[in-house]
């Protein structure tokens, strides 16, 4: 990671030193950088994505097993994020 540093001179204003600080942090591509990396994830390994999809699968048979019987509706949520 750069580090980015800026001095204040004797007779400069806290303004001008900001204005200073923002050219030369945006200049040097850490703002880019950084928003490119926001919502990175990983790759996740063949294992767990095979894990992952027999879990999957798994919760499938289940729900469709209760739907048969009655106990659960099609229509119902079944959780997931708001």
């Amino acid at each position: 990671m750069i580090n980015v540093e800026v001095r204040k001179n004797q007779s400069e204003h806290v303004p001008g030193v900001m204005r200073r600080f923002t050219r030369k942090i945006q200049s040097s591509g850490i703002v880019q950088r950084v928003r490119g990396l926001r919502y990175f994830s990983r790759v996740k390994s063949k294992n767990m994505q095979r894990r992952a999809a027999i879990v999957r699968a798994e919760k499938r048979e289940k729900f469709e097993e209760l739907f048969k019987l009655g106990l659960v509706k099609k229509e119902q949520k079944r959780g997931g994020r708001r």
